[in-house]
């Protein structure tokens, strides 16, 4: 028999059946977490001033930089390449990418229109 949190496996062939199920439950939990920015939502979008919109436009920024620091090789890249050829984290790198410049373009349309009028001629 073989537990790993709170599961047993009846194993025939002990070393392969412990190995097999090793290698699922590290490869279950290769995939790594990138940060996710959501899109701006219509009460940010009527409440957010100038200096909040800097600060989330900032904030934004640093997002996309954990997640080019998340993106770079570590034990759970080579765990990602065993499981799924690496697929997913680049799925999860990909679309968290997307949706913090998503979220940048809206913040700054945003800053655009309404911070315009409040910033004197040049």
């Amino acid at each position: 028999m073989l537990t790993i949190r709170f599961l047993t496996i009846p194993c025939a062939f002990s070393n392969a059946c412990k190995l097999t199920a090793i290698s699922l439950c590290l490869t279950a939990c290769a995939t790594k977490q990138y940060p996710q920015a959501p899109e701006v939502t219509n009460e940010e979008a009527v409440t957010l001033n100038c200096q909040a919109l800097n600060f989330e436009i900032a904030r934004t920024h640093a997002i996309q930089q954990e997640i080019k620091q998340t993106s770079r090789f570590d034990y759970r890249t080579v765990m990602g390449f065993l499981g799924d050829f690496g697929i997913g984290n680049g799925l999860a790198r990909h679309n968290a990418s997307e949706k913090a410049k998503s979220r940048l373009s809206q913040l700054e349309a945003l800053r655009n229109v309404k911070c315009a009028l409040s910033q004197p001629a040049k």
